[in-house]
């Protein structure tokens, strides 16, 4: 029962190693995470380590904490339900090498004084392995990796494209596809695909993606921690860097807001124009210790008056303003918020494409899927799909449409709430179910991660609180609970190796 526990346990991990990108840590952080997730999994977690010592006394014990590992803990499945594991060669390396550690200890507990309290021990701790594992393999991927990063800096060199490189804690992503539709009508465009982000993903998208002929490619950049965007950009080096917002993003990772800010700046070092949100004021002083040096800073926002590039609300109109002129009056586009829309037209304002044929391509812009798109249900429900967001202020901006839709019937929120927030986490997801319950009848609240938080602001804001374990049983809910003239907003989702 030990060796079952042991494989149920080191499946478990490996799965949550991968979905977390093999982040030395990150598999450990989430095993307290879920060991203290319910009074279940507490008290399985309890019985293992009790088991543990037991087994110091009358060996036989050792078997309690094989079957408390192959049962808990509760709801995190070996198999996944969302986020299943892909069997790719790094996952492999990792669990060689975890499989040997795990060999070995074993064969070291099978020496000492208390062979099965020992052996237990080992396999209470299998997390702690495959989180070894991941720290030791880090030089490794790193070397493995380089022939790949090398063939695409050889790419770019041979095709030349002009590189926008793009990062921010959030809105990087949409700004990347409004600035491609915005060049498509002008120009040969190359966007990265999907959240190829990392260095990784960037190499492949370089490798696969960018063909001759290639004018304009568009780098969407992201990072866990100081030095990775620098590294990207040494061999994918922009003309132009977009910084689209600083937000509480990964706060959990980086531990405080400097932080983001200064890991997010490194994608302005080497490039010759620098577009800055300055809506948001951690950007506005950047671009001010920008300024002046070798590189041109071009400053865009939706509210901010001084701002070189603007997308300005009025009334129920858009205006665009470029250096001060007017180049385009329009309708508001559903699901795409302004200061991302003016982060892109200033990056191809940088990229010296004419006003004329920016204002000519905005009205084609189109919201990003599953961010702020809006459609209607067989059943007669709006429905606002803003599943990749997962920010306050995305989440803020997604109720402000919610609270915008013609609707007769009800409005529900459903939500697993925000993460990575590190110490702010408690506190914006009480407040955003607070917000939501001015807006929203009901907050249907998704599995354990936030779901105290969620409740609390919902029940203080006074909206009806539904509890579900899975977004499955929360769309099941929506389906034989809202009808014609009701409105459901659905506000992040989280893979299953989140509690």
């Amino acid at each position: 029962m030990l060796a079952a526990g042991a494989l149920c346990s080191w499946l478990r991990w490996l799965r949550v190693a991968q979905r977390e990108h093999y982040l030395g840590g990150s598999v450990s952080r989430f095993a307290v995470r879920w060991w203290t997730s319910s009074r279940g999994s507490i008290a399985l977690g309890v019985l293992a380590v009790a088991a543990v010592a037991g087994a110091l006394a009358v060996s036989a014990v050792a078997v309690v904490t094989g079957v408390a590992l192959v049962v808990g803990p509760l709801g995190l499945g070996v198999r996944g339900r969302t986020s299943p594991l892909a069997w790719t060669r790094r996952l492999t390396t990792l669990a060689a090498l975890s499989a040997a550690m795990l060999a070995g200890l074993g064969v070291g507990a099978a020496f000492t004084p208390w062979p099965f309290a020992a052996g237990a021990a080992v396999v209470l701790l299998c997390d702690v392995v495959v989180d070894a594992a991941s720290i030791i393999l880090v030089p490794i991927e790193d070397r493995l990796a380089m022939p790949y990063v090398e063939r695409a800096r050889r790419r770019l060199v041979a095709v030349g494209p002009a590189v926008v490189a793009i990062t921010g804690s959030y809105g990087k992503t949409s700004t990347k596809h409004h600035l491609a539709e915005l060049l498509a009508g002008t120009t040969s465009v190359v966007p990265t695909p999907r959240s190829f982000n990392n260095r990784a993903g960037l190499a492949i998208a370089v490798n696969d993606y960018l063909v001759e002929g290639t004018k304009v490619f568009i780098a969407e950049m992201g990072t866990y921690g100081t030095g990775e965007i620098r590294a990207m950009c040494d061999w994918c080096r922009p003309d132009v860097s977009v910084l689209t917002a600083i937000g509480p993003v990964h706060l959990e990772r980086f531990g405080s807001l400097e932080r983001i800010v200064a890991a997010k700046a490194e994608i302005a070092e080497q490039a010759r124009v620098v577009v800055c949100n300055v809506d948001d004021e951690r950007l506005r002083e950047l671009a001010g210790s920008l300024a002046g040096g070798t590189r041109e800073v071009l400053t865009a926002g939706s509210v901010s008056e001084d701002a070189a590039v603007r997308v300005e609300v009025v009334g129920e109109r858009w205006r665009v303003v470029v250096r001060g002129e007017t180049i385009l009056v329009t309708m508001p586009i559903p699901g795409v918020q302004p200061t991302n829309l003016a982060c892109a037209v200033a990056a191809a304002v940088a990229l010296d494409v004419g006003v004329d044929a920016i204002a000519t391509r905005i009205p084609h812009i189109a919201p990003v899927a599953h961010r702020l798109t809006v459609a209607n249900a067989p059943s007669g429900v709006l429905v606002v799909d803003d599943t990749y967001n997962a920010n306050p202020a995305g989440a803020g901006a997604a109720l402000e449409l919610l609270r915008s839709l013609p609707v007769e019937g009800r409005r529900v929120v459903v939500t697993p709430g925000m993460i990575e927030l590190g110490t702010r986490q408690r506190t914006e997801n009480e407040a955003f179910a607070g917000a939501a319950a001015q807006v929203a009848a009901a907050v249907v609240v998704i599995g354990r991660t936030n779901a105290s938080s969620l409740r609390r602001g919902a029940v203080d804001g006074g909206a009806d609180v539904v509890r579900v374990p899975t977004r499955e049983r929360a769309v099941e809910w929506v389906r034989g609970s809202l009808g014609h003239g009701d409105a459901v907003l659905y506000e992040n989702d989280l893979p299953d190796h989140y509690p």
